[in-house]
């Protein structure tokens, strides 16, 4: 059966490679960015497939933002629920070393990686399905039991509080069969990812996807990598 998914994030990376991949498999997807105008990619994929990609725009770091799109659902779905959200949209400051951290990074990081995503659920749950499945890209660097050294504080700070409100979503849905899990993508060949990454966007994404797809409710609260491994707190 056809899923009515929310991607965030959607204009560019693994973001728009769920986009596509949904899309192929005959999905109806929900691609939200902040600037959906000027996402050529997501407007080509579009065109190729009529009436199953709406564009929307979205800042999860804003909560007016959240309120214009919940304003927007019941012209999106009619009388439909959300069977997937995929909370990809995020950012990571780079550069970061001990002694230069700035307040405003981890603001905003907190807002965009960590309260946002965790408020958009909120604000969306009247618009879940019973049993549907919310997937929160993490990041292994949000582990704590990973962490060896100071770097990326921000991004690694903020991911290890979407951490914890994954294990709470999880807990405060469970009674409706709804699924809450974190996933780590790998180090992906993306623009956040940087030169170096070991893991095409591709490859990730299908990876991803499965995993999604599998997950019952026993593993909401658990955090998987791309491959299914679970991943250490």
């Amino acid at each position: 059966m056809p899923q009515n998914t929310l991607v965030t994030g959607a204009n560019r990376g693994i973001g728009l490679e769920f986009t596509r991949q949904l899309l192929e498999r005959g999905d109806r997807v929900i691609a939200a960015c902040r600037k959906p105008g000027q996402a050529h990619a997501l407007g080509a994929l579009a065109g190729e497939h009529p009436g199953r990609l709406q564009l929307v725009p979205l800042d999860v770091a804003e909560a007016a933002s959240h309120h214009a799109l919940l304003g927007e659902l019941p012209l999106l779905l009619g009388e439909d629920k959300l069977d997937l959200v995929i909370q990809n949209a995020g950012v990571l400051h780079s550069g970061e070393r001990f002694g230069q951290l700035t307040e405003a990074n981890l603001l905003d990081s907190f807002r965009t990686n960590t309260s946002g995503p965790l408020l958009l659920t909120q604000s969306l749950t009247p618009w879940l399905a019973d049993g549907a499945k919310i997937a929160n890209l993490s990041s292994i660097l949000g582990s704590l039991a990973d962490t060896q050294a100071f770097s990326t504080p921000s991004y690694r700070i903020s991911k290890a509080a979407q951490n914890m409100a994954t294990r709470l979503l999880a807990a405060a849905l469970a009674d409706r069969g709804i699924s809450v899990i974190a996933l780590h993508p790998g180090w992906v060949q993306t623009d956040m990812g940087g030169d170096g990454a070991s893991v095409a966007v591709t490859d990730s994404a299908r990876g991803l996807l499965k995993v999604i797809d599998a997950a019952t409710p026993k593993d909401s609260g658990h955090f998987f990598d791309w491959q299914g491994r679970e991943v250490a707190w």
